[in-house]
């Protein structure tokens, strides 16, 4: 297939386009850069110049594809709900490219997504519509497709970790640095999912092969770690001290991370496991946090 991916040169897309290649698709990769384009041309992907402020750019570029994943999402947490609300614009803008046809597009969101409750199991057969997590827009621009007969379905993602990067902890890194402690809040029992990225780009191919409309998957090679296992492991890496944060002192400490420190996340992946023949075979977040170069 004639794969356009958004977020090509990206921590994820990076990894997923070898992988894509790997299985004899051809992909063309979005960036907003001369150093992407200069990226993806030594990687073997056609750039397409495009960007999440004009998902009509982005329409145009996959209307030539035989699918779409898309990847890209920006990550400035201080403007997250806009940000939410810009990758619904770009959802449905791809959508548009795709409709009339069966051609696939496979969107992402966050695994949270997919539990009733907090601190409930997320499972990939269930869509709360109604969480208080702004990325729900990202599910429910897939809904809206669903309904017009695009071919759209979801990858939902954990902390997808190296020994470079490891999702929300690497702003937990930070604040340990900028600190001189990491820290969890209160009892630290509250368990964020992990999956390692090369688990995750595996499953970015097999579900896009697949094109199975209305499909939720899980990328959770582990269904959840401890705060407090997290933030020993920091301890560790960094040589710092480990401390609890009392509840009321979280925004104070953590600052804009202080809305997800505390989630209580964990996740399943048994759905996905079964409909894609998917097997995590990753290093643990913990043994990549170990292994990880702290500067």
């Amino acid at each position: 297939m004639r794969i356009f991916l958004t977020g090509a040169t990206g921590f994820i897309g990076s990894a997923v386009v070898p992988e894509l290649l790997a299985a004899g698709h051809s992909v063309v990769g979005v960036t907003r850069s001369d150093d992407g384009v200069a990226v993806l041309e030594k990687a073997g992907v056609t750039p397409y110049r495009g960007t999440l402020e004009d998902p009509e750019g982005l329409r145009a570029g996959a209307e030539a594809a035989d699918a779409v994943i898309h990847l890209a999402f920006d990550h400035d947490f201080s403007r997250f709900v806009e940000n939410c609300e810009k990758d619904r614009r770009v959802i449905a803008a791809l959508g548009a490219a795709l409709e009339g046809s069966s051609r696939p597009l496979l969107i992402t969101s966050g695994t949270g997504l997919g539990s009733g409750h907090h601190g409930e199991l997320a499972r990939e057969d269930v869509t709360n519509f109604d969480h208080p997590n702004p990325r729900i827009a990202s599910e429910q621009a897939a809904e809206a497709l669903l309904a017009r007969g695009v071919n759209v379905s979801v990858v939902r993602l954990p902390q997808v970790h190296d020994t470079r990067r490891q999702g929300l902890i690497a702003p937990l890194i930070e604040t340990a640095r900028a600190k001189g402690v990491s820290a969890y809040v209160g009892e630290g029992k509250n368990l964020w999912p992990a999956g390692h990225l090369s688990d995750v780009a595996r499953l970015y191919r097999l579900a896009i092969e697949r094109a199975e409309a209305g499909a939720r998957y899980h990328a959770v090679g582990e269904a959840g770690i401890s705060a407090r296992a997290i933030a020993e492991a920091l301890g560790r890496g960094m040589k710092l001290p480990v401390a609890s944060i009392a509840p009321e002192k979280a925004a104070e400490h953590f600052g804009w991370m202080a809305g997800f420190v505390g989630l209580d996340f964990p996740a399943s992946n048994a759905i996905t496991r079964e409909k894609l023949g998917w097997t995590p075979t990753g290093p643990s977040l913990l043994s990549d946090l170990d292994a990880a170069h702290y500067g």
